[in-house]
């Protein structure tokens, strides 16, 4: 995906929302919520699909920082603490356009182990 570059990043007021502008017009507003428990750190995603872990309880989670990582990514710090996920360009655009997919098959996960967003 060549040429995925953001033009902007913003945090909302309430720290609940990042939206993220491409340079082509695609512009994508990504819940706090959906960015924490979608991480692709790999203490959320495993080094294995069998490994990866559904994570409960963020329904209030908000984002406290976003840095830049060299020109390719961002790191987005959470109020729970947890950091160590690297969104890419390309990771970010992804969840933007399959938003709706992967938010249900989230909240399908939750439902078929017995968790909940509230924790």
């Amino acid at each position: 995906m060549a040429g995925v570059w953001p033009k902007e990043l913003r945090v909302s007021p309430n720290r609940k929302t990042l939206t993220i502008s491409f340079d082509d017009g695609e512009v994508y507003a990504l819940p706090a919520e959906m960015l924490r428990v979608l991480s692709p750190s790999a203490e959320v995603q495993g080094h294995s699909p069998e490994q990866r872990v559904t994570v409960p309880g963020k329904i209030n989670v908000t984002i406290l920082k976003v840095e830049p990582i060299g020109n390719y990514a961002v790191r987005i710090t959470f109020d729970d603490m947890h950091d160590t996920g690297l969104f890419s360009w390309t990771y970010l655009r992804e969840l933007g356009r399959e938003k709706e997919s992967r938010w249900q098959a989230y909240l399908d996960e939750l439902a078929g182990k017995g968790l909940s967003r509230e924790g």
